[in-house]
C-alpha cells in the first residue's frame, strides 16, 4: 500500500533536540535548522509541533530556535518517550501520522519512533533532521527504523507533501521556508 502524508493527519515530533546534546552531534546545526524548517511549515499548516526532553535537568530544554514553535514538550526518563505515563495523552487525538526527527537518531529517536509505530501510527522519519554523534550509528537507527516500518523523508519532501498542489494557499508561504535551506 502506497502512503502519503496528510497535514490534517500529521504531527511533528522533535525528540530530545536539546542544550547540551546538540552540540556534540555530528553536523548538529544542520540538523536543527532542517527541524526549524519543518516547524515553521507546520505551524503554517496548522500541524501540531510537540517534542520530548529527556532528562531536562541534565540535559537542558529544548535549543532555540525550536523552542518557541513548540505546542508540548512531553519530559521523559524512557529512551523510548511512548514508555512514559503520559505519553499518549500528550499525543493530539486524530493525528495518525506522525513525522520525527531529533537526536539521537540511534537512541531516543528510534526507541520512540518504535514505540509510535507499535502504537499503530505511521511514522516518518525526517532523516536530514536526526543526528546522533556518530554518522554510522545516524544511519544504522534510520536503517532499523525503516526495516520496522518507518518511511525516510528529506524534510523538503515533507513540506511538498503536506501541501499536495502549488495552488495550496499556503504553497507561496511555505516555499519560503523550503528556500531558505538555501541561502
Amino acid at each position: 500500500m502506497i502512503r502519503r502524508l496528510s497535514a490534517a493527519h500529521s504531527v511533528l515530533l522533535i525528540v530530545d533536540m536539546q542544550a547540551s546534546l546538540m552540540p556534540v552531534i555530528d553536523q548538529g546545526d544542520l540538523r536543527i535548522a532542517a527541524a526549524k524548517r519543518l516547524a515553521d511549515a507546520a505551524k503554517l499548516l496548522n500541524i501540531p509541533v510537540l517534542a520530548t526532553e529527556h532528562l531536562a535537568d541534565k540535559l537542558g530544554h529544548t535549543v532555540e530556535p525550536l523552542l518557541s514553535d513548540l505546542q508540548a514538550v512531553c519530559n521523559k526518563t524512557h529512551f523510548d518517550g511512548t514508555k512514559e505515563d503520559h505519553f499518549e495523552a500528550f499525543m493530539p487525538p486524530g493525528r495518525s501520522q506522525v513525522v520525527v526527527c531529533g537526536a539521537e537518531a540511534h537512541v531516543c529517536v528510534m526507541q520512540t519512533a518504535l514505540g509510535v509505530l507499535q502504537s499503530g501510527r505511521e511514522v516518518w522519519m525526517a532523516s536530514d533532521a536526526c543526528g546522533s554523534r556518530h554518522d554510522e550509528d545516524r544511519v544504522l537507527g534510520l536503517g532499523r527504523l525503516a526495516n520496522a516500518g518507518a518511511e525516510l523523508v528529506s524534510s523538503e519532501m515533507v513540506m511538498f507533501e503536506w501541501l499536495v498542489h502549488a495552488d495550496h494557499p499556503k504553497f507561496r508561504d511555505v516555499l519560503a521556508v523550503i528556500k531558505s535551506k538555501d541561502g
